[in-house]
């Protein structure tokens, strides 16, 4: 099996091509440049592996949750690509991504997932170990305050920025039911290349026009005054 696999949701930007078990990646981070350096990343990728878009199987995304503009970079990429060449695609979670890769590089099997999402929120998922060690996600994914998190009575590790800047939030909302944190964590796509791998085993790809981003947000960006009422509104 052959997948091309694009992310560009947070500050790193990457592209990985799996070719029957073996994945190579480009991978930066490098806010603000990943229009520069993507299309680059795949041709090099494409270029070194001697394939052109028609010999792929299918094609991965990032849908996100991330950065707006980056989550339109990646599928302006990936649309591009999936209808020239008439590729399925595959949208992965970026959270479903970084928790991966925490489960391939360690024993744990429960994962509290939490991005960055400005704007005094995070994107915040628990996925967990599945049989085939692919992270399955428990719940639902959600934008939300830290203070708000819910880790459904599981006992679990922290990963991703959200930890960076919300750790103490996050510690005392989950309390004995975190284990330890790590905030090291960015999407890559070597991940969502192996996802992919495993959405098309399971049939999960689709057509390039249901493959589509993931916000959370409603809406790109609120008022201070919006913001002030949706605080005064929560219990």
């Amino acid at each position: 099996m052959k997948i091309l696999a694009v992310d560009t949701a947070t500050e790193a930007c990457s592209a990985a091509l799996y070719i029957d078990g073996e994945i190579r990646e480009r991978y930066e981070i490098a806010p603000r440049r990943h229009a520069q350096l993507l299309l680059p990343m795949i041709d090099s990728l494409m270029a070194e592996a001697e394939l052109k878009p028609q010999q792929l199987d299918a094609i991965a995304f990032g849908c996100g949750p991330g950065s707006f503009t980056g989550l339109r970079i990646a599928t302006g990429v990936m649309q591009g690509i999936a209808y020239g060449a008439d590729l399925p695609v595959v949208p992965v979670s970026t959270l479903a991504a970084i928790s991966q890769a925490c489960l391939q590089k360690t024993t744990h099997d429960t994962i509290f997932t939490a991005v960055d999402a400005r704007m005094d929120e995070i994107y915040w998922a628990v996925y967990q170990r599945d049989a085939e060690n692919v992270a399955r996600l428990i719940g639902k994914e959600k934008v939300q305050s830290a203070t708000e998190v819910d880790a459904l009575q599981l006992t679990g590790y922290g990963i991703g920025s959200g930890w960076q800047r919300y750790q103490p939030e996050l510690t005392a909302r989950l309390g004995q039911q975190l284990i330890g944190y790590d905030a090291d964590y960015l999407p890559s796509s070597a991940q969502i290349a192996y996802l992919g791998v495993v959405g098309v085993q399971r049939l999960q790809a689709v057509a390039v026009e249901q493959a589509m981003p993931v916000y959370l947000r409603d809406k790109v960006a609120k008022t201070t005054a919006e913001r002030i009422a949706l605080k005064k509104e929560q219990p």
